[in-house]
């Protein structure tokens, strides 16, 4: 009975002993990153951001090939969180300013823009068919598209009024700032009105 108790635990010390030894000395795998960035250009921008609105999205994405939907069929369902900046590209404006008379001219603001949408996608529910899968190709049109939808809504939405509203309190603001000067803004053409 000794000799059998003895034996247990020399396999027990064995059987630690080896436990540690591959916890603690075997290698661990360390995922690898490599990264080549690149500043292909700088880019002189005058632009406007007016408003910003925070979008949420859901995005069901599915290929429907017929028969036997479990062997060709794919289906992805996508949340989409998207800022989308509205304003103005000021690249437009014309502006003079007449010393002799104490005059700033100025063109009108064009129309407000999407200046830009940020979007993050968090895919959910994955689904492949046994034949097919998801390809990096399907994975960009589903990005695409998904950001097409955003700046539908947002052209839908609110945001060209709101840019448009915060527009005219900034000219209003920038007449304030002139004619505080001792000087005089003229505006050529339609100017964004308050509350349209």
């Amino acid at each position: 009975m000794k000799n059998v108790s003895q034996v247990l635990l020399l396999v027990a010390v064995f059987l630690i002993g080896g436990w540690l030894s591959y916890r603690y000395f075997s290698p661990q795998s360390k995922p690898v990153e490599d990264s080549s960035i690149l500043l292909e250009k700088i880019e002189a921008v005058t632009k406007l951001i007016a408003v910003e609105g925070h979008f949420s999205e859901i995005y069901n994405y599915s290929e429907y090939q017929g028969y036997f939907s479990m062997l060709w069929d794919k289906k992805v369902l996508v949340r989409v969180r998207a800022t989308v900046s509205a304003g103005y590209d000021l690249n437009l404006l014309q502006m003079e300013a007449d010393a002799a008379t104490k005059t700033i001219r100025m063109s009108a603001l064009p129309e407000p823009e999407i200046l830009s949408i940020d979007h993050t996608l968090d895919y959910y529910d994955i689904s492949e068919g046994l034949f097919t899968s998801f390809t990096p190709e399907d994975y960009n049109r589903i990005n695409q598209r998904a950001k097409d939808l955003i700046r539908d809504q947002a052209l839908k939405s609110n945001l060209m009024p709101a840019a448009r509203e915060q527009a005219a309190k900034m000219l209003d603001l920038i007449r304030f700032m002139v004619e505080s000067a001792g000087w005089k803004l003229e505006i050529t053409g339609e100017t964004p009105q308050l509350g349209q």
